[in-house]
């Protein structure tokens, strides 16, 4: 785009977005705004001050020419502000800009009108070569507009009757193709083999070779009987993700009336359907498990998109139970400090900017519930020292392969699971360096668990040591030689 480089604000034209007011290096945010820090390469020969203020425009009142219907308004008001443009260390081309928005510029509760103001149409921009939203500031008045978790960590715990320990799950595999009644034959074992949940994976629905409703009720008798062998409270995430909102609230219901204390969604539902299946799952006494199907699209990538960060904030808003926020040590993408930094928004009452975190700015959730974060893919229990040590206790921990590939059966790769993270949990509360003696922890444990001793032989080797390509942008400082 091209314009002239001065001209009076209301005269008809093209003029620049930092000098239509959507730049203002002196604006001190209030609290009540909404904050966005997004990462930008301009095209060549677009400055980065101009590139953020188009950022600040287009994503709140601004349109490319003057148009003399902003006189009508408190225009001012209702314009976003760039008011901090800084380069991204390391990395020549890329900027981070800070941008400030006005709580009026936002429906309340509503997380499809916050990103569709956010994101609806700047990441096409022409003048960008690239766009990411790095995190944002959701103010405590407008977290208050949102239900939040259904339950929260707390609840789920007194519901489960499970304390101070990690909690333990697993998908069923091969998650496409067997019938109803031979996975149901998979929940069983591995619940009773020790595990506190199954769960269906995100493209089981309800295919020809596997109806919903076959699956859900063999699933709950296996859980029954599962809880019948061995006195605990079990569950099985019954996905209830379906083609429109009326056949979900029907396999919800139906999950609902056959006992079931949990169900699972998937995030491609949209932000809309998720909120109104976390306001039914309140209003049901339900758990609500979200698989991030499809997030690693536009999350994944450092330079465009979305960080995960910020989904995690909105799914918090909304209002699920759990959420997939990455395991470090398994195969899916994954850095040490981001993960960090995911568990945090998910769990913490508070969050301090933390730049080996990826976290931009405080956030005070305002009294809403934590949500438990889930990790999985390609986890195993000769890990579970690392695990307890980078992912903490709040936590579900779910072994598919890991449980199913077992060379003693599926019950057996449960009970390995069990034994392995009860062994760490004493270690720890015994006060020893768990996570430097882990393996020898994990031997010691074997000793007296063959299945344990057998999951520990079989994956001893297996690992995911791969870059990964989204990292904290802090930087180390140099340590002064004098």
């Amino acid at each position: 785009m091209t314009a002239l480089t001065t001209k009076d604000r209301w005269t008809a034209g093209v003029t620049p977005y930092a000098q239509m007011g959507y730049w203002d290096p002196d604006y001190v945010p209030k609290d009540t705004d909404v904050l966005a820090a997004f990462r930008i390469t301009p095209q060549d020969g677009v400055d980065a001050v101009e590139a953020a203020a188009a950022v600040a425009g287009e994503s709140s009142t601004a349109t490319w020419t003057v148009v003399w219907t902003d006189r009508l308004t408190s225009y001012e008001h209702y314009q976003a502000k760039a008011y901090r443009v800084d380069p991204v260390p390391g990395t020549p081309g890329q900027y981070m800009a800070y941008i400030a928005y006005d709580l009026d510029l936002f429906e309340e509760g509503s997380i499809a009108n916050l990103s569709s103001s956010i994101i609806g149409n700047v990441f096409g921009f022409k003048a960008l070569r690239a766009l990411r939203l790095e995190d944002m500031r959701i103010p405590s008045h407008y977290v208050k507009t949102f239900q939040g978790p259904a339950h929260g960590i707390v609840m789920e715990r007194e519901y489960l009757d499970k304390f101070g320990r990690p909690l333990l799950g697993a998908t069923t595999k091969p998650k496409l193709g067997l019938s109803a009644k031979n996975y149901a034959r998979v929940v069983y074992e591995a619940l009773r083999g020790g595990l506190d949940f199954t769960k269906d994976d995100e493209n089981i629905n309800s295919q020809p070779f596997m109806r919903w409703r076959d699956r859900y009720l063999f699933a709950i008798e296996a859980v029954m009987r599962a809880e019948a062998a061995t006195g605990e409270i079990k569950g099985h995430y019954m996905n209830v993700t379906a083609g429109s909102m009326e056949e979900m609230y029907e396999r919800a219901e139906f999950a609902r009336d056959i006992g079931s204390v949990v169900i699972m969604v998937d995030l491609t539902v949209g932000y809309t359907a998720l909120t109104s299946l976390a306001r039914w799952c309140r209003a049901n006494g339900v758990l609500l498990h979200l698989h991030r199907a499809g997030h690693s699209t536009y999350t994944r990538q450092k330079s465009h998109g979305m960080s995960f960060r910020v989904l995690a904030k909105w799914c918090r808003l909304i209002g699920v139970d759990h959420i997939h926020a990455g395991t470090v040590v398994g195969k899916l993408e994954g850095d040490p400090g981001n993960v960090r930094g995911y568990y945090d928004i998910c769990r913490e009452r508070h969050n301090a900017a933390d730049p080996a975190t990826g976290l931009y700015f405080d956030q005070d959730w305002a009294s809403l519930p934590g949500v438990m974060p889930v990790a999985s893919g390609g986890i195993h229990a000769g890990q579970m020292h690392q695990l307890l040590h980078l992912l903490g206790e709040d936590v579900i921990l779910q072994f598919g392969g890991g449980t199913i590939g077992h060379p003693m059966g599926i019950a057996a790769g449960a009970t390995a699971n069990r034994v392995a993270v009860e062994a760490m949990v004493m270690a720890r509360n015994e006060g020893r360096d768990f996570h430097t003696e882990g393996p020898d922890i994990l031997a010691q444990a074997a000793k007296g668990c063959p299945q344990l001793g057998a999951a520990l032989e079989i994956w001893k080797d297996i690992t995911f040591d791969y870059a990964s390509t989204d990292t904290p942008d802090a930087l180390v400082t140099p340590t002064p030689v004098y």
